[in-house]
């Protein structure tokens, strides 16, 4: 585990604040980590499919794409959910990604796809083991708000090509790497079910990690190395302010969040 997290660590401004371990470890904040990790899986395979349509495939490949993702927004976005017909569904019929052609917008397109296409594969399944185990633990999925991190991190993304797909790979970077260093924050403090699917995940995260850095090191053909800092410290910000929702990205929590005061 410390080999496979070396380079995590080496890559993010800061570590975890203690402070919020506290936090995500109290039994009473157990709903919201799982019901927002769910969210986050399913943002991170939302968020990959936007950057595949846009760079590495034509119309006809999108419209086969947003049905692939059709049945996932269909459960979220639902005012009535039976969480039993969604995990029993055939999967194999919403995996058309074979289907798929990259285009050549880009000359890296056809590896953004592939890395892509993985990615989103396992947020998927990460989405539903998420949803397995709030079901067996009888946490019912509920809309919740979603932290400002990844917000406030786009916020700074440049508005001219190649410079805005190469700031969104370089966010999916650190969006990444720091879903792995929780992942393996947390597992200690949690049951023995949660510590071992929190530790399952760490080779996936830190692989994507690499993939979303490999992908804009290849879109820009030049050194980033400046850019990665920049978004390291604008990451770094995040996560050591004050913060008054405690979510899975979330910042130093204020004293509301610690008495679990805060509403969702």
């Amino acid at each position: 585990m410390q080999q496979l997290l070396a380079p995590i660590n080496a890559f993010l401004g800061c570590e975890t604040p203690e402070s919020w371990i506290q936090a995500a470890k109290k039994p009473e904040q157990l709903t919201v980590l799982l019901i927002d990790h769910c969210n986050c899986e399913l943002k991170a395979a939302q968020t990959a499919m936007m950057m595949i349509r846009k760079y590495a495939i034509d119309k006809s490949s999108a419209d086969i794409l947003r049905l692939w993702a059709k049945p996932y927004e269909d459960f979220v976005y639902s005012q009535t959910r039976d969480v039993q017909a969604f995990l029993s569904r055939d999967i194999k019929k919403n995996d058309i990604t074979s289907e798929l052609v990259a285009s050549q917008h880009l000359a890296v397109s056809a590896d953004l796809l592939s890395k892509m296409i993985r990615l989103i594969k396992e947020e998927f399944h990460h989405f539903e083991q998420v949803l397995q185990i709030m079901t067996s633990r009888g946490i019912d999925y509920t809309n919740l708000r979603a932290g400002l991190y990844a917000k406030q991190l786009m916020g700074h993304v440049r508005t001219h090509e190649p410079l805005t797909i190469i700031d969104k790979l370089i966010i999916g970077a650190f969006i990444e790497a720091r879903s792995c260093e929780r992942f393996a924050k947390l597992a200690p403090h949690l049951d023995d079910e949660l510590a071992k699917f929190y530790t399952s995940l760490l080779r996936s995260e830190a692989r994507h990690y690499q993939d979303y850095l490999t992908l804009a090191e290849e879109v820009a053909g030049d050194d980033i190395s400046e850019r990665v800092n920049f978004f390291r410290i604008k990451e770094a910000e995040l996560i050591l302010a004050e913060d008054n929702d405690f979510r899975f990205h979330s910042g130093v929590p204020t004293m509301e969040v610690l008495l679990h005061k805060t509403t969702k």
